[in-house]
């Protein structure tokens, strides 16, 4: 997968970036910045193209996901995750991931997938990936920000997935936002404070 690796503090966690539609490698590199400059940081680029723009896995339509693509992207994403933490010598276990949109999608159906895929999850704007799944136990901190007035992803998807991790073992945090499906200063803001309480 198209990635950029950056080493940072040893000691701190691995942020797994993960864009939204239409992003790279490159869109979530200044959230990481923000979170904690000292975190190494593992960023990805989505192997499927919509119209020329990158996600991680197909949709049929806007909020219909192709659940056999999004099983097979899902378990391609975390092999790759096990070969980079042999690659660039990190420790498996201390990943954080930050998705947004498309990015949190996956990255909340790494944990719908595999126990304790993630120590921690930050996700922006998701939506439940799978209501047809028995969640394995999770044992990860989790942060969903969402907006009351997203047209993507109504207020149900985020209620719903803080239920169906917080069932499944998670320590899930939801925090609303007043804007729509953009990503805001405000939210990241919320996120940072929430990691430095949580793995500080």
């Amino acid at each position: 997968m198209h990635h950029i690796f950056k080493q940072g503090n040893k000691q701190k966690p691995v942020f797994l970036l993960l864009h939204g539609t239409g992003g790279d490698e490159n869109s979530l590199l200044a959230l990481a910045e923000i979170i904690d400059q000292e975190a190494s940081v593992l960023s990805v680029r989505g192997n499927v193209l919509e119209h020329g723009m990158p996600r991680f896995f197909r949709r049929i339509a806007e909020g219909v996901f192709d659940m056999e693509d999004l099983a097979a992207r899902t378990k391609e994403l975390y092999e790759f995750l096990d070969e980079a933490a042999t690659n660039y010598e990190f420790e498996r276990k201390n990943v954080i991931a930050i998705g947004y949109s498309n990015g949190a999608n996956i990255a909340a159906n790494l944990l719908f997938e595999f126990e304790d895929a993630l120590t921690g999850v930050i996700l922006h704007h998701p939506m439940v990936p799978n209501r047809n799944v028995i969640i394995p136990t999770q044992h990860s901190k989790v942060f969903i920000a969402a907006g009351v007035n997203d047209p993507i992803c109504p207020q149900h998807e985020a209620t719903d997935l803080q239920t169906m991790l917080a069932n499944a073992g998670a320590d899930v945090t939801l925090e609303w936002e007043s804007n729509g499906h953009q990503l805001t200063m405000s939210e990241v803001q919320k996120a940072k404070a929430w990691y430095e309480q949580s793995f500080a």
